[in-house]
């Protein structure tokens, strides 16, 4: 095991432990540093195995919440594919194989018989989670999945607005963050894979895009959508949410990656920084409480590309070091006090155990940042 240090940040009350059930502990001083020791990627089995055995539904797919609801929702299991890919690329484990192929067929089934959707981000975490199936698999099949989806959802991009792609195909005067972000991701892993330029340039044109319109210049931040009322154009900039703030550091990321131009990281970090303390989306270092059903799943979408940042390269010491800081500080309060044990239930408020259900999207939020906490310890950015 690790020993991980978390400052006992406006004196509140801590866990520490080095067992799944941990004993707790008040801070005699306030800023005492506190060590916690963590197992990770021990933590990270416990949590797929009860989330597994809690959620699976029928034709391999999962319901919407832990207490029966057998609800097909498209976009929360487009999400488990992805934790499965973390827990499978982790472990090694063949048998997460056909957890995902069975989930991966599944979603079809419950989906009328074709993975094509109303929704254009819907399709989007998918083909995300599909490349990603595909890249640590080699298994055609999700490559193939993830090529119908863009070409299904690429089909809404349109001149309105100056380009973008709509929220969903029947909304050509909407155009939202979730819709081009996640398209700029999935472009991206598309151009990784063949180097078909078309990838890129695509990628290129929708980031121009939704920086334009969306991104506030400033601090980075991005608005939810774009919108035509009553002949006007209206940028709803109350909306500013972890996902949208999330896929927008992953768009950015591939395209310095890919190009090298500064611009790109230097866009990653602003966003990042304004992220870790704008009440918008934190609350007292805490990512925000965005609730259950849709919002339950955001930030663990901002965790999932918040995490590559901090796994880049290039990124200087010291912003590296806030990162990290940010990022044990939410995931060592969710291991003392967000984690219900024995069920492993994660809530909306990762500072606190849940009470009654847990949505499948709230769940999933949870096992993320325990994915990426296990992702990083392996990586020796924990220590």
């Amino acid at each position: 095991m690790k020993i991980y240090t978390l400052l006992a940040l406006m004196g509140i009350t801590l866990l520490v432990s080095c067992s799944e059930d941990p004993v707790p502990l008040r801070d005699p001083v306030k800023g005492e540093e506190v060590a916690l020791e963590i197992d990770w990627s021990a933590t990270a089995d416990s949590v797929q195995t009860t989330f597994y055995n809690t959620y699976l539904g029928s034709e391999g797919t999962f319901i919407a919440n832990n207490s029966g609801d057998a609800t097909f929702h498209y976009w929360p299991n487009a999400h488990v594919l992805n934790v499965l890919v973390d827990a499978y690329t982790r472990t090694g484990d063949g048998a997460y194989l056909s957890k995902m192929k069975n989930l991966v067929n599944g979603i079809e089934t419950k989906n009328g018989g074709t993975y094509s959707n109303m929704f254009n981000d819907d399709m989007l975490w998918l083909g995300n989670a599909a490349v990603r199936a595909y890249e640590a698999t080699g298994d055609p099949e999700y490559k193939t999945v993830a090529e119908f989806l863009w070409n299904d959802i690429i089909l809404s991009h349109s001149d309105v607005f100056g380009g973008g792609i709509t929220w969903k195909k029947d909304t050509p005067k909407q155009k939202n963050a979730v819709s081009n972000g996640p398209a700029i991701i999935l472009a991206m892993r598309l151009y990784d894979i063949d180097k078909d330029t078309e990838y890129l340039d695509w990628a290129k044109s929708i980031y121009d895009w939704e920086k334009e319109n969306l991104v506030d210049p400033i601090t980075g931040l991005v608005w939810d959508n774009l919108s035509e009322e009553n002949g006007e154009i209206i940028t709803n900039k109350d909306w500013i949410f972890t996902y949208n703030a999330g896929t927008w550091i992953g768009a950015n990321i591939r395209l310095y990656k890919e190009t090298g131009e500064q611009s790109y990281l230097d866009d990653a970090i602003k966003t990042a920084t304004s992220m870790m303390t704008s009440p918008k989306l934190t609350s007292n270092g805490l990512m925000k409480d965005e609730g259950q059903g849709d919002g339950g799943l955001f930030k663990g979408i901002l965790v999932r590309y918040f995490t590559e940042l901090i796994l880049l390269q290039d990124i200087n010491a010291s912003d590296k070091e806030a990162f990290l800081d940010f990022f044990e500080y939410n995931a060592n309060t969710l291991y003392s006090d967000g984690l219900k044990r024995p069920e492993m239930a994660i809530g909306p408020n990762w500072g606190e155990k849940p009470s009654g259900n847990v949505d499948l999207t709230t769940q999933l939020s949870g096992i993320m940042l325990v994915e990426a906490a296990a992702k990083l310890e392996k990586e020796n950015f924990l220590e």
